[in-house]
């Protein structure tokens, strides 16, 4: 397969996910290839494997960008096209009642650190964007300078639990603790919520008597590499459309929801 669609990345840590895409690309499984890495941690190990494969990287210091926020709110620079109040009424990361300084601040912070992204990956021309292990909520600033066209998403994330169970940071921890039978983990697009976009795939293994966290995160990891490329070669093969669905629910109630078809 002739390589076709361009990958960007983003990471914080090891990049075992980008790894993994990498390889399937070079390999001739994705149809793709990744055109950059990003992080917006300096120290992200997975830096050095987009060296090794001869691929350009950036760094976003997200935690300098907060740091000077902190330090000096009323002088801090932020985006000449930011906008809080259309911010607030997008987001969807916080529940409601929560202290309007703290979303104020979060909206603030992120938007300065994404306006860096986003001039960062300027220099590239990409198709899809890939979140791999990237451990920032991106916010709707962001989103919605990648989404240019409404129904063609074009950022994607892997998360380690089987959606809609257990969003956030710790899907494996939360799913050992809850004592599920099984695991696994799920690829899906991004949209203004936590890890509530629409599901494109997942995979699942058995969780048995005496497996520790350890190996369920090892279980996890493993499906992972599998998934994410294979879901990628989707996007490249033009088989992934999102639709919106109603269904009509007891009590006369409507619910609304945006779902991935593969087509065959």
């Amino acid at each position: 397969m002739t390589p076709t669609l361009r990958i960007g990345a983003l990471i914080s840590g090891g990049g075992t996910n980008l790894q993994a895409v990498i390889d399937a690309s070079e390999a001739g499984q994705t149809g793709g290839q990744v055109v950059f890495v990003g992080s917006d941690n300096p120290q992200a190990k997975g830096l050095q494997r987009a060296a090794r494969h001869g691929i350009p990287s950036f760094v976003v210091d997200y935690g300098a960008i907060i740091r000077r926020h902190r330090q000096a709110r009323e002088t801090f620079a932020l985006p000449a096209d930011f906008d809080l109040d259309e911010m607030r009424a997008k987001a969807r990361l916080f529940p409601p009642g929560t202290d309007t300084r703290k979303v104020d601040a979060f909206l603030e912070t992120r938007a300065a650190a994404e306006a860096e992204l986003l001039g960062a990956m300027q220099s590239y021309d990409f198709d899809l964007l890939i979140l791999a292990g990237f451990m920032r909520n991106l916010t709707p600033y962001f989103i919605d300078r990648v989404n240019t066209e409404p129904d063609r998403p074009r950022i994607m994330n892997i998360h380690p639990a089987l959606l809609p169970a257990f969003p956030g940071t710790d899907g494996y921890g939360d799913t050992y603790r809850y004592g599920c039978k099984l695991g696994g983990c799920t690829v899906h697009f991004i949209d203004y919520g936590e890890d509530s976009g629409p599901i494109i795939g997942q995979r699942a293994f058995e969780i048995l008597p005496g497996d520790s966290l350890d190996d369920i995160k090892s279980k996890g990891l493993k499906e992972e590499w599998k998934l994410y490329p294979a879901c990628v070669k989707y996007y490249a093969q033009g088989r992934l459309r999102v639709v919106e669905q109603t269904h009509s629910l007891p009590g006369g109630k409507t619910l609304r929801r945006k779902v991935v078809e593969i087509s065959s």
